[in-house]
């Protein structure tokens, strides 16, 4: 049986997930995190930026990207990404059987308001899940280099930025925090969009 092919079309925005197969840990240790991060500048180099990401959360057992093509689909960003990262992984820890729960999850962003909700969904993921008390704590996520604590060359902060006036910052941290004790909607059967 044959997977359908993505809806895709030119400057289309996607929330992508990719969860460890029976939600094992994909990430074991720094150096994973790492890797992973380099692996995506290495896809906007290779593919000559034709990919920008606006906010990502690497979790233990799954990925969020919040990504924005431009004339290339974003199967092959995320084909790159993965299959590379599976070798290492496998390499690394003598690792057989599959390390992804199926094919990534994409869900095409399609408002304004659903882009926002989508970043502050993949920024508050640690907080939800109870690893930090501030999401600005959490190592692995864009959401430090936003308030400029950290430099972060894997992410276009205009995209989400300049939803507020002036890209301010401060607006956009509100917006955050504005979340934290909000139920954010979610079918993980679906999406695979959980925390847990």
């Amino acid at each position: 049986m044959t997977s359908s092919r993505r809806i895709w079309f030119p400057g289309a925005a996607y929330h992508i997930t990719i969860r460890g197969n029976r939600r094992n840990d994909i990430f074991r240790d720094i150096e994973d995190f790492q890797v992973y991060l380099t692996l995506i500048q290495g896809a906007f180099e290779y593919y000559d930026n034709k990919y920008k990401i606006a906010c990502y959360c690497l979790m233990d057992n799954h990925v969020h990207i919040l990504l924005q093509t431009t004339d290339r689909h974003l199967s092959d960003f995320v084909t790159r990404i993965n299959s590379i990262y599976v070798r290492f992984f496998n390499n690394k820890y003598n690792y057989i059987g599959h390390l992804y729960q199926d094919r990534y999850y994409s869900e095409l962003i399609e408002t304004d308001s659903h882009m926002l909700d989508t970043s502050r969904y993949i920024h508050l993921n640690p907080v939800k899940a109870k690893m930090v008390e501030k999401a600005e704590n959490y190592t692995w996520s864009s959401y430090a280099a936003y308030l400029g604590s950290r430099e972060d060359k894997v992410i276009d902060k205009k995209i989400i930025l300049s939803y507020f006036k002036d890209k301010s910052i401060d607006l956009y941290k509100k917006f955050i925090e504005e979340g934290i004790n909000k139920k954010l909607d979610c079918e993980e059967d679906i999406s695979y969009g959980c925390s847990s």
